[in-house]
């Protein structure tokens, strides 16, 4: 039987430069030194119109959606990096669970989300980190089934905060977010052993 565990490592950001996208490999790296298979998908290469359900009625799931919900249902776990913007989670990351979180027809409800485990993270130029951000992000992900670990990192000026080959100036900090990468794995190799 193999309880190696498959996490799914994105950020909320569509920026080519994110700090959150360079944060989430940080603790996509922690996850695979743990022992779990890894998949790192960027939201900027999945492109999706605004959820409508005028849209989803004529036309369906969009493609890129499916194809996310897809990667999300073959996964046991997130880590997901979410920028702040004006103190929530950014629109292209509560879109993409929108879109998610729609059943096809005979499907279960919230099937790319129940019993799932995420770890969250944020970076921000501010001061505190996106800590805000991530408040709404762990009570959206709860409510749609999915179990977030208590551990989260906020990062505050992320634009000092890492080197040119995206690890971080601060070895006690780039140890802490692997940590959290490998705090998921080991959590979710118990669960699916």
């Amino acid at each position: 039987m193999n309880n190696r565990p498959k996490i799914l490592a994105f950020a909320g950001s569509t920026r080519e430069a994110s700090y959150n996208k360079l944060l989430v490999k940080v603790a996509a790296a922690g996850a695979r030194a743990a022992g779990a298979e890894v998949t790192y998908v960027d939201l900027r290469d999945l492109p999706m119109p605004l959820f409508d359900e005028d849209l989803e009625a004529k036309e369906g799931m969009p493609e890129n959606a499916r194809h996310l919900k897809e990667l999300m249902v073959a996964h046991d776990g997130f880590l997901i990096a979410s920028p702040e913007y004006n103190s929530s989670i950014t629109p292209v990351l509560k879109n993409a669970i929108d879109w998610v979180s729609r059943p096809a027809p005979g499907e279960p409800g919230l099937v790319a989300f129940t019993g799932k485990v995420a770890v969250i993270m944020s970076a921000s130029p501010g001061g505190i980190g996106g800590l805000r951000g991530l408040v709404h992000l762990r009570s959206i992900l709860g409510n749609i089934n999915v179990l977030v670990l208590p551990d989260q990192k906020a990062v505050p000026q992320a634009f000092e905060a890492f080197n040119a080959d995206g690890t971080m100036k601060d070895p006690k900090q780039q140890d802490s977010v692997e940590n959290l990468g490998a705090k998921l794995s080991n959590v979710l190799s118990k669960l699916i052993a």
